[in-house]
């Protein structure tokens, strides 16, 4: 583990970052605190490699922002976290505390390749799979809440913060569908599944108003006394039903296997894009590549000639 003189060394340097932000570059005070964030998000990374940021790599940058997309993060997110970290080598090099900038010539995350993470059909079941019988009124009602938002995750393909700010009001259960408020406050329609709407009327039936034990809340999905849910928490228990089939998961990977499975069973991109809310089709294309990569692989795994190759032509003709 690194030292506690190391981790001093990294917080001074933070701090005298975030002073060179506020006084000299005369950011506002959120940018300064977005910045910071940031940063000790890369340091925390740079521990576990037992070193500080002024001797990290290129390859540990690279890695770093590698890591975030495998959680789940889009490449804008990222190429923000890669200006701070390039601001903050800048500053270094300034104050002459470091030779070489490691984020020198790395391409912005968004010109990455990167093709989203998805689980296979039978780890999505085994997710939603109904949980045992509680051994209390709020732990099933806490169960059957988590059971639900599972569901809704992979039937809209729902952004986490789509899901934690939905209100009760937005959902139609008798159309069949919720309404989303996704990003820039657009609003589109999201048709749910029979499973998906099962859950959620027994979850607004009964679960809901246990937890919360007569208080009141706008919000679809709350904590115990109708406090709001962070987006943490449910990236927590996304994880956590994950782990019985021994994955890694986070709730940007519902969103992707259900965009990735309607691609494979023959769902056109215009329908897939109206529903994940893609401003542009060509964000939406991706999951073409994602299907036909799980096309290859099934086909090569079971066709029973794809691994058998030409015999050669007999000597004795054409």
């Amino acid at each position: 583990m690194p030292t506690r003189k190391h981790s001093d060394q990294d917080q001074d340097l933070l701090r005298r970052f975030s002073d060179y932000l506020r006084v000299e570059k005369g950011l506002a005070r959120l940018t300064i605190q977005a910045y910071a964030s940031d940063l000790e998000h890369f340091a925390e990374f740079l521990r576990i490699r037992r070193r500080g940021p002024a001797q990290a790599r290129r390859k540990d940058v690279r890695d770093f922002l590698s890591d975030l997309f495998d959680r789940g993060q889009d490449g804008r997110s990222v190429a923000r976290k890669l200006s701070a970290l390039r601001q903050f080598y800048k500053f270094l090099l300034l104050d002459r505390h470091i030779q070489h900038d490691p984020t020198v010539n790395l391409d912005s995350p968004r010109q990455w390749k990167v093709l989203p993470k998805s689980l296979a059909l039978n780890e999505i079941e085994q997710m939603l799979a109904e949980s045992v019988g509680a051994d209390s009124q709020l732990k099933s009602a806490l169960a059957a809440r988590n059971r639900t938002m599972l569901e809704v995750l992979y039937a809209g393909a729902l952004r986490v913060s789509e899901l934690t700010t939905a209100r009760t009001e937005d959902v139609k259960l008798e159309l069949g569908f919720i309404l989303v408020r996704g990003k820039g406050d657009k609003e589109r329609i999201v048709p749910l599944g029979a499973s998906a709407q099962s859950a959620l009327q027994e979850y607004i039936a009964s679960a809901r108003g246990v937890l919360l034990n007569g208080k009141t809340s706008p919000l679809l999905f709350i904590r115990r006394g109708g406090r709001r849910l962070t987006r943490q928490r449910v990236w927590q228990l996304v994880n956590a039903a994950a782990a019985a089939s021994g994955r890694h998961a986070s709730p940007h990977m519902l969103r992707h296997s259900c965009a990735t499975h309607m691609v494979e069973r023959g769902a056109d991109l215009r329908t897939v894009q109206t529903i994940l809310g893609h401003a542009d089709i060509s964000t939406t294309q991706i999951y073409t590549h994602v299907a036909l990569d799980r096309l290859t692989s099934v086909y090569h795994t079971y066709h029973p000639r794809a691994k058998q190759r030409r015999s050669k032509v007999s000597e004795s003709g054409d």
